[in-house]
């Protein structure tokens, strides 16, 4: 029977005034009591709605029902039947906008925590699971991967499972895209994306690191001299957007993306890092999605007093509710309706050992109101003449979002791309070159996780077909 109550079980976690100064997980995660009396809150819904609303469509009461029985890793196997990514999936999916949207439970109270339990099944498979995957027999058939993103490594990972040969090329040291430079180690754990990948490298995956395609190698030579017969391009979108203000290039202004990097994979957190992130007393994070939110809680956990400066309200920010609600826990304050017209430098011409000299010393700002909705259904922010104020900061990052580097399209002939750099495709993710696909940030523009999995999950199976008919 239903375990008919309205409150879902609540997600155990770190004290704000303890992890706002680590790096560790925020989360706790469920324990296996836990696990098991959430999953009675499922229905069962013969119609499955939730899974109508997961882009790689987990089967969704079904692993529901055995978390419930205590059969785990049984749990774990339907997952793995469409995803790729279970762990990276239950940690950082926006599961309130898709599956947890539809489900029945939330009409008259809190929706079934799916993606928890989604992050406890993963979890306990990796604790306990003692055999590795079984690598399937090779069909013959190569094909690359650029990015080893969310995009790339869920299309290697349904390739792999058909018995291609795989290979995914990576420009940056480490595998993972965005879920290793981009996403903080408290919001997802670095060891927890290793594993993901390990497992795919157990299919019979190969993963060439420090290969920027585009500069090192091309696409024709992937499909020329090197023998692959297809290409999936998940290189996501990695050029940040900038304000083009007046001083956004003194010292300390730093895109997210840098800073993030930085911050994950250059360990900048660490006394004595060998990476140039300065350990600021004030900053401004300039944005209000969950890259902005991301930012300013590294920011804080460095030690600093972290502002968010938001041109729009609070009830117009992009971010997860999750996120924001973490942020503000955490002693972030947030600077609404607010939006900086110039980035402050010192200048000191009678001193020119001044260290201060082209750094940062605050944030020149602007009011704002709230006007008519713009075309995506958000109320336009308008500027209060006469309203200018200084803010006094150290460092300023500008989390503005990010587009697709145009490094591949300048080096590709007949690769089609739109005004905004995405590189065009059909309904299958073919691009308009033969054997080319393509899915995930590098089409979109920057979207979530679980959509680039989705995108990527589309390549594989569209790849499948067409060497299939070769």
């Amino acid at each position: 029977m239903a375990d008919m109550k309205m409150p879902r079980h609540a997600m155990p976690a770190q004290e704000p005034d303890v992890r706002n100064k680590n790096f560790s997980e925020v989360a706790l995660g469920y324990t296996k009591e836990m696990a098991m009396e959430e999953a009675t809150r499922c229905l069962g819904c013969p119609k499955m709605p939730c899974k109508n609303g997961c882009p790689v469509q987990i089967n969704i009461p079904d692993f529901i029902a055995k978390v419930a029985e205590g059969d785990f890793e049984a749990a774990y196997q339907i997952i793995n039947k469409t995803s790729s990514l279970p762990a990276v999936c239950g940690r950082v999916c926006p599961q309130e906008n898709q599956c947890e949207k539809y489900c029945v439970r939330g009409v008259k109270g809190e929706p079934v925590a799916i993606g928890r339990l989604e992050r406890f099944v993963a979890d306990w498979h990796n604790a306990n699971a003692t055999q590795p995957p079984k690598k399937p027999a090779s069909n013959g058939h190569k094909v690359a991967i650029i990015g080893s993103g969310p995009a790339g490594l869920t299309c290697a990972g349904d390739l792999a499972k058909l018995g291609y040969e795989v290979t995914v090329f990576e420009a940056l040291h480490k595998a993972g895209g965005v879920l290793v430079y981009g996403i903080p180690e408290f919001r997802l754990p670095k060891a927890i994306v290793q594993k993901e990948v390990d497992t795919l490298k157990q299919l019979g995956v190969d993963v060439a690191v420090n290969t920027v395609v585009g500069k090192t190698i091309t696409i024709d030579e992937l499909m020329g001299e090197m023998g692959f017969e297809a290409v999936f391009i998940g290189s996501g979108a990695g050029l940040p957007k900038f304000m083009n203000i007046p001083g956004e290039n003194l010292q300390g202004v730093y895109s997210a993306n840098e800073f993030l990097t930085r911050i994950n994979l250059m360990k900048a957190y660490r006394e004595g890092a060998d990476t140039p992130i300065k350990h600021s007393l004030k900053v401004a994070v300039v944005g209000g999605g969950n890259v902005a939110m991301d930012a300013a809680r590294c920011a804080k956990r460095l030690g600093a007093d972290v502002h968010i400066v938001y041109r729009r309200s609070m009830e117009e920010l992009p971010a997860r509710h999750e996120e924001v609600e973490h942020a503000e826990e955490e002693g972030i304050i947030f600077d609404l309706l607010t939006n900086p017209v110039e980035v402050l430098g010192y200048h000191n011409p009678d001193d020119k050992r001044d260290p201060r000299n082209g750094s940062v010393r605050g944030i020149r700002c602007i009011r704002m109101e709230l006007g008519e909705p713009d075309e995506k259904g958000r109320r336009r922010p308008i500027e209060i003449p006469g309203s200018e104020f200084d803010m006094e900061m150290d460092c300023v990052i500008m989390a503005l979002g990010t587009s697709p580097n145009p490094l591949i399209k300048n080096t590709t002939k007949g690769l089609e791309v739109n005004k905004h750099g995405g590189i065009i495709v059909d309904e299958n993710a073919l691009t308009s070159r033969e054997g080319v696909y393509a899915g995930g940030d590098a089409v979109t523009g920057a979207a979530t996780v679980i959509l680039a999995m989705g995108a990527g999950k589309q390549a594989a199976a569209a790849i499948d077909e067409y060497l299939q008919k070769k």
